[in-house]
C-alpha cells in the first residue's frame, strides 16, 4: 500500500521478512531505484547485514545499549563494531559482487 500511494518518505520495518531471497532482492532493489530516481527518502530496519550494506547508502548500527555506528557501509561494518553490537566475532569481506562489505560471522 505504501508504494502505491507514491509517499515521498517511506518507513519499512523488516520488509523482507517471510520472502525468500530473490524477492527480497527485487523489493531491495525496487526500493534503492525509488530512492535514486524519484528521490524518495527510505527508512529500513534489516537484519540482515549483507543485504544492507549492498542497498542502503547509510547504515545506523544499534545494540542494546545504543548507537553502535553510523554512516556508510564501509564504514559502519567492521569487526569491532559487529562485536560491540552483537558480541560475535566476525570477518569483514569485500563482496566479489556488489564490492560492499561483507559480514561473515567467526
Amino acid at each position: 500500500m505504501a508504494l502505491a500511494q507514491e509517499t515521498p518518505h517511506l518507513l519499512l520495518d523488516e520488509p523482507t521478512t517471510w520472502l525468500d531471497l530473490p524477492h527480497q532482492v527485487e523489493v531491495l532493489a525496487l526500493l534503492q531505484r525509488l530512492n535514486r530516481e524519484e528521490g524518495r527518502s527510505i527508512v529500513a530496519v534489516l537484519h540482515d547485514l549483507n543485504l544492507a550494506a549492498r542497498y542502503a547508502d547509510h547504515l545506523v548500527l544499534l545494540s542494546p545499549q545504543g548507537l553502535v555506528a553510523q554512516g556508510a557501509p564501509a564504514q559502519v561494518l567492521n569487526p569491532a563494531n559487529m562485536l560491540a553490537a552483537f558480541g560475535m566475532a566476525t570477518l569483514i569481506e569485500r563482496d566479489p559482487v556488489a564490492g560492499t562489505p561483507m559480514v561473515i560471522p567467526l
